[in-house]
């Protein structure tokens, strides 16, 4: 499936993002050629897999507020309300701390508030049962008329939307690597590539349930298994937006070879992970790698005392 013509009209995403070989040693000396693919240059507002996931998703709400779900420093969250505030319908995030409710809001809060999201803390019990039937009745009780979005924007739509990803990569690239925090968007890539790709996901976060979650995402947008793909597990750093001095070394190295900011919390483990498994071995010489480049590093915010 594709987001409507009057969608893309209104919103002008950069579609196909490019995709750009670059040479890099550690690439090289294997016989591996390396090409990053720039989906960071899709939208100002919605880059990356966020316009490929939040699209079709867009088009089901038809106008309706849209509701969903997101730490304090969330992109979906973000990404959510700058869409409201492109297309002229509401926005509500669900933020898990609910020790946040009476604390200046971070840059990121105020940006999606300054979106006219409305935001409304829970805390973290009730943020781990969102999806539980009793925690939705509570939402759409408060809220109302509401189309809900899951965390990350991961769902049989957000799948779908994804395969634009592959399609735009078949032929090009022997494997397509993403890294992956809800599943959405390594789901929907494996099912837009042709035979004989494959698609590889590295997980930023730990606890081994992604796996589950690209076959059930595949099952509700496509009936069933879809593509070649597999994790590769052992790069998360510790989990979500943790780091390590040696990663932070690499992503600064990155940087000054290609003239490419590297966004911390996603891309810069992808491209360690791709780095590593080059060395290793694991791509046979002569192999094309695709790395999604999902979002760049985020602006410079400045800290706002933004009320509820």
């Amino acid at each position: 499936m594709s987001p409507s013509a009057d969608l893309a009209h209104a919103l002008r995403p950069r579609l196909p993002s490019p995709l750009r070989e670059v040479r890099d040693e550690g690439f090289a000396r294997r016989g591996v050629r390396l090409f990053l693919k720039r989906d960071d240059l899709i939208h100002p507002d919605l880059p990356g897999n966020k316009w490929r996931k939040l699209a079709l998703n867009l088009e089901a709400a038809a106008g309706r507020t849209l509701l969903t779900f997101g730490g304090a420093y969330s992109n979906h969250l973000r990404a959510t309300a700058a869409a409201g505030r492109l297309l002229g319908f509401g926005t509500v995030g669900v933020v898990r701390g609910d020790e946040l409710a009476h604390r200046p809001l971070n840059p990121s809060l105020a940006r999606c508030a300054a979106d006219g999201m409305r935001l409304h803390f829970v805390d973290r019990t009730t943020y781990r049962a969102k999806a539980s039937p009793e925690v939705l009745a509570g939402l759409l009780s408060r809220f109302g008329d509401v189309e809900v979005i899951p965390e990350g924007g991961s769902n049989a739509l957000a799948a779908q939307g994804c395969t634009a990803l592959g399609r735009e990569l078949a032929g090009e690239v022997d494997v397509a690597a993403v890294a992956c925090g809800t599943g959405g968007t390594l789901a929907g890539l494996a099912a837009g590539l042709d035979p004989g790709q494959r698609a590889l996901g590295v997980p930023v976060v730990g606890g081994g349930f992604l796996a589950g979650e690209v076959a059930r995402l595949q099952r509700e947008a496509f009936g069933g298994p879809a593509g070649d793909w597999a994790l590769e597990e052992r790069f998360t750093f510790g989990g979500y937006a943790r780091t390590a001095p040696d990663l932070d070394a690499f992503a600064d190295g990155f940087e000054d070879r290609h003239g490419l900011p590297v966004e911390r919390v996603y891309v810069a483990k992808l491209l360690f992970a791709l780095t590593v498994l080059a060395d290793e071995g694991a791509f046979a010489p002569g192999t094309r790698v695709a790395a999604v480049i999902t979002g760049a590093p985020d602006a410079p915010l400045q800290e706002s005392s933004v009320s509820r």
